[in-house]
């Protein structure tokens, strides 16, 4: 039986390139009236998913579903204009000769209400006082608020974005990314953004999926993929994680140089097995009272923090953020702790732990990392 709440499905989708996957086998879901965004470097597949989601690029395996009904498989791909699909671009495309309110009508023209619908979009995006103005006579962030309207007039089913903030500046990314996720959520649209920007994807998205050459490697809520990265990759491409060595004491419990570092998680490894685990710059604190010291060699002010570059005894190095009022200099030898409630590690590249008998929750952990 069909979910109701489900809207967009992607089974075992894999898209090719001259006999090239540049998608591999990739399995994602998208319920109704939820933002999802599609995360990675340059180069991973999220672009080619999202023109393979828009019917621009055929599919040579699997199938792709919205709303229930096949709109592509290896063998049909369902035109562009058939499919309830809007887009947002990342240079906006709007036609120049048009004004802002011709630029949103030109998807609905023929509807008896479009004046109606038009003046209602442009109240959304606050726009209504610049309705007889031209593209060229409009910011970069303007220009972007008539892309959204026009792509939201025919009432799609489901809003693909192009990084579509990638032209503005700094500031102007963070209000505007707030504000489309404001409207997409006060209409019910449901969207799928693609972007680089770990920030971005967080404040627009509900569910977040990281790319890694080709393959999607975590589908989840942006606070699992912080705290509960399924993968090395994840882990170290969400937020600012870096990996020391270590080796399990307990099921959960690794002995580091950095001392003991324990969780509320097991893992099926026997004691001894060389492990890696996750450390972010907020898992290491200033405790200038600590006996154990590591020397600055880079700092970079954020503001209300500094974060600290620090060299441990063994030549490891690990970040840590200070409230900007500790100041520390280059070379300077400052005492630190770890605040760490968690446990995350993966095998030690080269060596496969010995597995236990442990609890269901351990063996589902284990089989994940695995």
């Amino acid at each position: 039986m069909q979910d109701s709440s489900l809207l967009l499905n992607l089974q075992d989708v894999s898209c090719s390139y001259d006999d090239q996957q540049v998608v591999k086998k990739l399995n994602l879901h998208l319920n109704q009236g939820d933002i999802g965004c599609l995360l990675g470097p340059s180069g991973c597949g999220k672009t080619t998913t999202l023109r393979a989601i828009a019917g621009f690029e055929p599919i040579s395996q699997g199938q792709i579903s919205l709303a229930g009904k096949v709109i592509s498989k290896a063998s049909f791909t369902l035109a562009t204009e058939k499919r309830r699909i809007g887009m947002v671009f990342q240079d906006y495309a709007l036609f120049p000769h048009l004004t802002v309110a011709e630029n949103v009508a030109f998807g609905i023209r023929k509807q008896i209400n479009a004046k109606q619908k038009v003046d209602e979009l442009l109240s959304l995006i606050k726009l209504s006082h610049l309705k007889n103005r031209y593209p060229h006579e409009l910011s970069g962030g303007q220009q972007q608020r008539v892309s959204l309207a026009r792509a939201l007039a025919p009432e799609p089913q489901l809003l693909l974005l192009d990084e579509p903030f990638s032209n503005l500046d700094v500031e102007l990314r963070r209000s505007l990314s707030l504000e489309v996720r404001e409207i997409l959520k006060q209409r019910g649209t449901s969207g799928i953004l693609v972007t680089h920007d770990q920030e971005e994807a967080f404040a627009v998205s509900d569910q977040v999926g990281v790319f890694n050459q080709g393959r999607l490697e975590q589908w989840d809520i942006p606070y699992n993929l912080y705290h509960e990265p399924n993968t090395p990759f994840v882990a170290s491409f969400i937020g600012q994680g870096y990996f020391i060595r270590g080796q399990m004491l307990t099921h959960d419990s690794v002995q580091t140089e950095l001392g003991v570092i324990g969780g509320d998680r097991a893992y099926p490894w026997t004691q001894g097995s060389a492990v890696e685990v996750l450390l972010r710059p907020d898992d290491i604190v200033y405790a200038p009272d600590s006996t154990l010291k590591a020397e600055v060699v880079g700092k970079t002010f954020l503001g209300a923090s500094t974060l600290y570059r620090l060299q441990l005894a063994t030549g490891t190095q690990i970040e840590s953020i200070f409230t900007s009022h500790i100041d520390h200099a280059v070379h300077e030898q400052v005492g630190i702790a770890v605040k760490a409630d968690h446990l995350v590690a993966f095998a030690a590249q080269g060596s496969v732990p010995s597995q236990t008998n442990l609890t269901a929750q351990g063996l589902r952990r284990y089989s994940e990392l695995t």
